[in-house]
């Protein structure tokens, strides 16, 4: 189905998803997260997508919420937005296909909540991030100060969302929000370059290994450990795992199917 507010193509099984409200620093209104939503979703289900890059048109990634449809929400009405917002990114996160965030620019607030959600952040030397919503009288909303700290540490987690700072892709990288920073130009195409090395792995593993990490975050060490073991011996009944060791034992490119 056609999108009011993103645009989603798909080649060579990477499906690039672009939020498109570029009049709006690309703001995310509740329209577009429902269509966020339906857009993962089909990713998710597509034989045809091996993965994700999410970016935004024009200058910003998201450059936050909407705040004209924010302004005036009861207690009731934020609550049901921050769970409908959180629910739609936890969607992108839990994703078994790889979800690769291309951070074009502004990253504020939602948007900075949502390339968060995403498995791999890659920022042009543009970018900027922030989670700025204490200057508004709130806090953020869609997950931002579970993520953050996780990303970042428990202090710095602090520091951003206590003073609502923006700082920029080089510092982004510092403190681990973000994982590479490239120049504008070359954003797409590194991109681009990195999700055709997880694509040519396994699906089978690269899926576990996003669940192993995901589940295990919440978990006791030895708990991990044990998620880590079962998923192992699963991948030990694929087809995939045969070909991939037959691959290395013959010295050639394996050809992984996903079974």
């Amino acid at each position: 189905m056609p999108f009011k507010f993103l645009t989603l193509e798909v080649a060579d099984r990477i499906a690039t998803l672009t939020v498109n409200r570029a009049d709006k620093l690309n703001a995310l209104n509740d329209a577009t997260i429902a269509e966020l939503g339906m857009a993962i979703d089909r990713v998710r289900v597509e034989d045809s997508i091996g993965g994700v890059i999410l970016t935004g048109a024009g200058r910003a990634f998201v450059a936050g919420a909407d705040i004209s449809e924010m302004a005036g929400q009861t207690p009731v009405v934020a609550k049901g937005r921050a769970r409908a917002g959180q629910e739609v990114f936890r969607r992108f996160e839990t994703c078994p296909k790889p979800v690769i965030a291309a951070v074009n620019g502004f990253a504020l607030g939602g948007g900075c909540e949502l390339a968060m959600a995403c498995h791999i952040r890659i920022a042009s030397e543009a970018a900027k991030f922030g989670q700025p919503e204490s200057k508004l009288g709130i806090l953020p909303g869609f997950g931002g100060t579970q993520r953050l700290a996780r990303l970042a540490g428990k202090g710095r987690a602090m520091q951003l969302l206590l003073t609502g700072e923006m700082i920029d892709a080089q510092e982004a990288f510092r403190i681990g929000l973000v994982n590479k920073v490239v120049p504008a130009a070359d954003l797409i195409a590194t991109t681009h370059e990195m999700m055709k090395l997880i694509l040519a792995n396994g699906p089978l593993a690269v899926a576990l290994c996003i669940e192993a990490v995901d589940r295990g975050l919440e978990m006791s060490l030895d708990e991990g450990l044990i998620l880590e073991a079962n998923h192992f011996g699963l991948l030990a009944a694929t087809e995939d795992m045969r070909e991939g060791m037959r691959a290395f034992l013959d010295k050639r490119p394996a050809a992984f199917k996903g079974k």
